[in-house]
């Protein structure tokens, strides 16, 4: 079976660094979408069916403004359209999969099992362990996905009503940039940047966007160069 192949336990494995952000960014969809004015058990029911993170987010923050119902459903739909690149590049690894198994590729699709994956079998592209890989990487993350957001939704409200919202995309960038931290130089860019941004944030036009990039980008130059 698939859950003996050591692929599985490896994908396992390189999925764990990856749930320090994940869980926190899901207790906050979670947490955002009731305080959006969607029922609990609706809530819990679209993230088990949708499995998308940013696009419920972003649907509970324009449903908290009242936004007609097309808007959200195109505003969804345009950020979920990287996921068709994802299944473009994915079709390289699973095009001649069981349907079966193609449609479990599909459902499990995230941004860190997608970056895991490549970031696995583009040195290895001939591995036969593709499948239980990307199955251990996506079970995982489904599953801590899931357990978030059920834990942010029995949190609801009593959450300060300052944190529900405002800090959802920052934790979505933190979610998806920990799996490349895995070098000094990576490590001093990120914690150069996030201080910078925490340091210049009263500074006017968001220049402490900028501000914080040329931090981490020289930051990671110097501890480059002492290598």
């Amino acid at each position: 079976m698939w859950f003996r192949d050591p692929a599985f336990a490896a994908g396992v494995r390189a999925t764990l660094p990856v749930l320090l952000g994940i869980i926190p960014f899901g207790v906050i969809t979670g947490v955002a979408m009731v305080a959006s004015g969607i029922p609990p058990l609706v809530a819990m029911l679209m993230s088990v069916l949708v499995f998308a993170g940013a696009s419920m987010v972003a649907s509970a923050q324009l449903l908290a403004s009242n936004a007609p119902a097309l808007l959200v459903v195109l505003t969804t739909l345009i950020i979920n359209l990287r996921f068709m690149m994802y299944s473009a590049s994915l079709r390289l690894h699973f095009a001649d999969a069981p349907l079966g198994r193609r449609l479990a590729v599909a459902y499990l699709t995230a941004d860190n099992v997608y970056g895991l994956m490549l970031g696995r079998f583009a040195e290895h592209p001939g591995d036969p362990g593709k499948y239980p890989y990307f199955l251990g990487a996506g079970l995982v993350v489904w599953a801590a996905w899931q357990a978030a957001v059920l834990g942010g939704i029995l949190i609801g409200a009593g959450v300060p009503a300052q944190w529900r919202l405002e800090f959802a995309a920052p934790l979505a960038f933190i979610a998806i940039s920990i799996p490349f931290l895995r070098d000094r130089a990576s490590v001093a860019a990120a914690v150069a940047a996030g201080v910078a941004i925490v340091l210049c944030q009263d500074v006017p036009l968001k220049l402490n966007i900028l501000i914080a990039a040329a931090a981490g980008i020289a930051a990671g130059l110097v501890v480059e160069k002492r290598k």
